[in-house]
């Protein structure tokens, strides 16, 4: 579950209303259309990954081991020599127990206490896609270093130990803005989503304001501990994972750790069975190790791309595309094409301090998709300087897709001109404008246009072949 949907439930139940969400979320998955892969904003590790960061940070998990060939699979599965084993798909989508691969194979997710079916089973998934509900339609391929099409890869299944759990705890430790700092979030009803638990009972979400300068002290762990169920000697093992999960999220620079269950075995034993960890991407030139572990097979490539070049990109389902500097602008301009019956195809934020070739990249991710019409600009403050790179790449990359730049300001004339020497694509207006008529909001004889204001159109009319967007 992404931070803010945890925070959203607890600081509900808590009646904290200072708090509001990040339009979008680290961590944020969006399902594309078509064959566009998993989208994926942030780093986020495979579950195998976060299980070995905890486990190298004393924090408890179970035995597991992970491997990219059947045969791997099945060595791993005689090693555990374990009552049961658990094979899972590794995949960064959700819902993969309830998945299927176009194998044939059903669910992602399978317990056994045969390991001679564990190469069976890794035999069925390893290379072939696996579809859940937030995959493409396609799924998303399990691959294995015995593809020749495909690179080796270090890990795609893991093969763990299945322990009984009697009882299933919530925990997760996250940055919370009304705190100016980490809380812990926990709730003696775990497994299933915590939003769940607050809407039916909201009394069962606990929540403990970590200080910064002290980190988690034992009393609080203890009484979370203590709020989570766990009794007896039980009760001081969990506040000691408590403080190690704490221990981990400084280390690693994380904005979230979320545990869940955190569970209780019939062996009085209290374990972290599923987690997942999110980071803080400005800590990356200090967290090189984590962010090294990060697999892009799965982002949508123009994301991945748009990510090399410090611009923040969002794959959306129209065929307007936007070009934007200003992620508040950027919002503006997506809201007002669909207000005006328009689909935008993108969020882009360009960024205040944009430099020439990130807004020649920017250019190129852009007219490289066949599905967008037409290409919408919208700057503020952008020099001239910047824009040059905007005409360069309409010329030799934009293959005839029209332009519309909303342009205004002291060198408007110069750039015109400029642009109109060399590309026939662009098409200026003034501004991107709630008004319907741009001059009954500005004076004409002021109004620069270097086109005479048009008719008033449907942006739908744009993609057909109009010459106006307004």
């Amino acid at each position: 579950m992404a931070p803010n949907d945890i925070l959203e439930a607890a600081l509900n139940a808590s009646h904290c209303a200072s708090w509001r969400p990040r339009l979008l979320p680290r961590g944020t998955r969006r399902k594309h259309p078509g064959s566009r892969p998993t989208s994926r904003r942030w780093l986020n590790l495979q579950e195998y990954q976060s299980k070995k960061l905890m486990e190298e940070n004393g924090v408890a998990v179970q035995r597991f081991y992970v491997a990219d060939t059947a045969a791997e699979a099945l060595d791993a599965a005689k090693r555990l020599d374990a009552k049961e084993i658990v094979l899972k798909a590794q995949i960064l989508a959700g819902g993969r127990g309830k998945g299927v691969f176009d194998s044939g194979l059903k669910g992602g997710v399978h317990l056994t206490k045969d390991p001679m079916v564990v190469g069976d089973l890794a035999h069925k998934m390893l290379g072939f896609n696996l579809s859940t509900k937030q995959t493409p339609k396609e799924g998303v391929k399990v691959k294995t270093s015995l593809l020749t099409s495909d690179p080796p890869c270090d890990v795609q299944v893991m093969v763990a130990e299945a322990l009984d759990i009697t009882r299933e705890t919530y925990f997760a430790i996250l940055m919370d803005r009304a705190c100016n700092g980490p809380v812990m979030v926990g709730s003696p009803q775990g497994g299933v989503d915590i939003e769940e638990v607050a809407a039916s009972t909201p009394e069962l979400i606990f929540k403990e304001v970590i200080d910064i300068f002290e980190g988690v002290q034992d009393d609080q762990a203890l009484r979370m501990a203590s709020n989570l169920g766990f009794k007896g000697p039980l009760e001081r093992q969990a506040a000691d994972q408590i403080k190690k999960l704490y221990d981990l999220f400084l280390k690693v620079d994380a904005t979230q750790v979320e545990v869940n269950p955190l569970g209780e075995t019939p062996e009085g034993q209290v374990v972290c069975f599923d987690a997942k960890i999110n980071f803080d991407d400005n800590a990356e030139f200090r967290q090189k190790a984590v962010f090294a572990m990060d697999d892009m097979s799965e982002s949508d490539p123009t994301e991945s791309e748009a990510a090399k070049w410090d611009l923040k990109y969002i794959g959306l389902d129209g065929n307007i595309a936007c070009f934007v500097n200003g992620a508040g602008l950027a919002m503006a301009t997506c809201d007002i094409i669909d207000l005006h019956g328009g689909k935008p195809a993108n969020f882009l934020d360009l960024g205040g301090g944009v430099q020439e070739r990130q807004v020649y990249e920017a250019f190129k991710l852009l007219t490289a998709d066949p599905k967008y019409k037409c290409l919408f600009h919208n700057y503020v403050r952008m020099t001239l300087q910047r824009w040059q790179p905007c005409v360069h790449s309409n010329t030799n990359a934009h293959m005839g897709i029209q332009s519309c730049a909303a342009l205004s300001g002291n060198q408007q004339t110069l750039v015109h001109n400029k642009i109109s020497q060399v590309s026939t694509h662009f098409l200026f207006i003034l501004l991107l404008v709630v008004p319907s008529r741009v001059d009954s909001f500005i004076p004409a004889e002021q109004s620069g246009w270097l086109v005479p204001p048009p008719t008033p159109l449907l942006l739908t009319e744009t993609v057909t072949g109009s010459s106006s967007l307004m």
